[in-house]
């Protein structure tokens, strides 16, 4: 048996998948926790890496690793191979105005032409820009910049600082790949390579892929591999594939295909589909990403998800299963209530000073289960929007692959039903994200694709209830 291993280093875990190269069979996993926050020490992720890989059993028996990891996040590091101030996370919404001044200074449509996205908060080049303005001292000790993955991948190649690690700090050698690349807002899909111009124009510094000549003193990206290249391997030796960001893990653990349309329920909530063509939306509704096989993945991302179901389980003193059982009892609708979720501002739409806000209250219908049903409601209609907004570029779905934690709970698949007007399936519980990265470890380890099987959970039947979209747009009007 040959054994590939994928990970997907999240907002709030590690999770290591051990498989078996052939048919996907999981062979063994391992887990560990992330801290809090919307700004991370690196170095937690590094440890969370090692300790998930050991619950898995080790690498020894292992041919090839991939890591996928959550985007946009920035790690700067000096020349030394040093962190230089913990990583600012895609949920930490303090560039919102670095991303206004972006937006004033180049405009939405050049953005959307050039690199396929408009900047939000949670873009690398956002957080640049904040990092130059709020941070001179630790802007100028930048030497490179990477992304979660690309840092990660780094690490499990044998880099780092001198004391820390094997190889040493060798900038020339960071890696990403086309996925987390382009939720930078300074490389483009549809160009396959870097606008450095957009790039100095966030920092206010040059900036030169690894491994490229130019000017010796430019900060250092990471090299953009293709979905079959090796980053390289591991001091023991197991080839270390591209890697990947997150929701483009997922499509390719999923087996994505044209119709797809993936709706993911997690800490945050995306919307998203496998393309043939690039899409550039001056709206900046649609990010117009590349996937992780050398094709498209338009995607609309809320900052308000599985969170908001947590919420409001807690002040109803529930848990998620009773949050379910009363939500069921209400009717579609809520009896007129509508919860608008942007507890944590938002992202799309672009309102990172939102906060969150209920409607139609009265005596009869403020009961628990309405409340309940307005949570989930609420935070499914804002992924409807999402799907509205993805069919505007010109993707068309035959389907709806409901993934992530939040989509195993009973409640939210059968409302999901009343809210998409589209049909519904749920994937069998799974870690898609580091399934997706295993299989880019076999692709760079063979040469081939791995096609391995995914089994449904449930296929629900179509029931559109036209009253919960309408009460929601009209509160968010």
């Amino acid at each position: 048996m040959r054994l590939v291993a994928g990970v997907d280093s999240s907002t709030q875990s590690c999770k290591v998948v051990v498989r078996d190269l052939e048919t996907g069979a999981l062979v063994r996993s391992g887990r560990a926790s992330h801290p809090d926050g919307t700004e991370v020490d690196p170095g937690a992720w590094w440890q969370a890496l090692q300790a998930a890989v050991f619950e898995a059993g080790g690498l020894a028996d292992v041919e090839a690793i991939s890591v996928a990891g959550q985007q946009h996040g920035m790690v700067v590091l000096d020349a030394e191979g040093r962190v230089i101030r913990d990583a600012l996370l895609w949920n930490d919404t303090r560039s919102a105005e670095a991303a206004e001044d972006l937006i004033s200074e180049v405009g939405a449509t050049a953005y959307a032409q050039r690199v396929g996205v408009v900047p939000v908060a949670s873009f690398t080049a956002t957080k640049l820009r904040w990092l130059r303005d709020a941070e001179p001292a630790h802007a100028s000790r930048v030497a490179a910049v990477a992304l979660p993955h690309d840092w990660l991948t780094w690490r499990l190649r044998g880099y780092g600082p001198t004391d820390e690690s094997e190889l040493g700090p060798v900038l020339e050698d960071l890696t990403t790949d086309r996925s987390d690349a382009s939720g930078t807002a300074y490389w483009s899909a549809a160009s396959g390579s870097y606008d450095l111009d957009l790039f100095e124009r966030a920092f206010g510094r040059p900036g030169r892929e690894a491994g490229t000549a130019g000017d010796p003193a430019a900060v250092v990206l990471p090299r953009v591999l293709g979905p079959a290249d090796a980053a390289g391997r591991t001091p023991s030796g197991a080839l270390v594939g591209p890697g990947a960001g997150d929701n483009a893990g997922a499509a390719l653990g999923l087996g994505a295909a044209d119709g797809d349309v993936i709706v993911s329920i997690g800490t945050s909530g995306t919307v998203f589909a496998v393309t043939d063509s690039p899409v550039g939306d001056e709206s900046g509704a649609v990010a117009g990403f590349a996937d992780a096989s050398g094709l498209s993945l338009p995607l609309v991302a809320t900052l308000n998800a599985a969170r908001v179901l947590s919420s409001i389980a807690s002040l109803l003193s529930v848990d998620h299963d009773g949050l379910a059982g009363l939500a069921l009892e209400a009717e579609p609708g809520a009896a007129g209530i509508v919860l608008v979720p942007y507890f944590e501002g938002e992202r799309t739409p672009n309102l990172p000073d939102a906060t969150a806000s209920v409607h139609g209250l009265t005596i009869a219908s403020t009961t628990p289960a309405n409340l309940a049903r307005a949570a989930i409601e609420g935070m499914l209609c804002g992924l409807a929007a999402g799907l509205d907004a993805v069919r505007a570029v010109g993707v068309s779905e035959k389907r709806i692959l409901l993934i992530g934690g939040a989509a195993l709970n009973p409640a939210v698949a059968t409302i999901a039903a009343q809210v998409f007007d589209a049909p519904v399936v749920v994937p069998a519980p799974g870690e898609y994200v580091a399934d997706g990265a295993a299989v880019q470890a076999g692709w760079a380890l063979t040469g081939t694709r791995p096609r391995w099987p995914v089994s449904l959970n449930a296929e629900l039947s179509p029931d559109y209830r036209p009253v919960i979209r309408e009460q929601y747009r009209t509160a968010t009007a």
